[in-house]
């Protein structure tokens, strides 16, 4: 499934090989990759290109990711699906530099705006390490509810850590989408 969202200010693409560069050098700090469960630290340019390698577009919705590209400047972030014990997934990163620009909240709208298009789920899930707090407060700006708290390996970090586990329903997605001021439009 190769697809392609535009938002107001980014673009919502398949990763590349050719980002190899990029996801290494935003990746191999460890004040982004210490926020994620499944990247390990240090993160070099052998180990973007081995993730990139194993990358299939033809995943289904569940499945699927995107590299968040900000046009003049290439990949910044990624933001994507996966299957977990609770269902689906989101998880995200955004590149240092970029942080605090509202980057991650309109990438991750978009994607969430694709995602319950695109499958019949009933909710996606998510979470953050408890110390994220600014992952956290875009997760609530998007409509995401705690549900509890769990224990998940940091691979950066070496160890497990408290996680506030998150829920966002199909519901609770749709309410969000029509209060105003809460839409970013997506273009397919």
């Amino acid at each position: 499934m190769d697809v392609t969202l535009t938002t107001s200010r980014l673009v919502l693409r398949q990763p590349r090989l050719a980002d190899a560069e990029r996801l290494a050098r935003f990746l191999d700090n460890f004040a982004v990759s210490g926020n994620l469960a499944r990247v390990p630290y240090p993160y070099r340019l052998a180990d973007a290109r081995a993730w990139l390698r194993s990358w299939r577009p033809d995943r289904r919705p569940g499945e699927t990711g995107f590299t968040i590209e900000l046009p003049g400047e290439g990949l910044i972030g990624h933001v994507g699906f996966h299957a977990d014990l609770e269902g689906t997934v989101i998880g995200y990163w955004l590149g240092q530099p970029f942080w605090s620009r509202g980057f991650m909240t309109e990438a991750a709208r978009g994607a969430l705006e694709w995602y319950f298009a695109a499958s019949d789920a009933e909710a996606v899930h998510s979470g953050v390490f408890h110390f994220n707090k600014a992952s956290l407060a875009i997760q609530k700006k998007l409509g995401f509810i705690e549900i509890g708290t769990s224990s998940r390996l940091c691979l950066a970090r070496g160890e497990e850590l408290r996680h506030i586990d998150t829920r966002l329903t199909r519901a609770a997605w749709a309410a969000n989408r029509a209060t105003p001021g809460q839409q970013d439009p997506v273009n397919r």
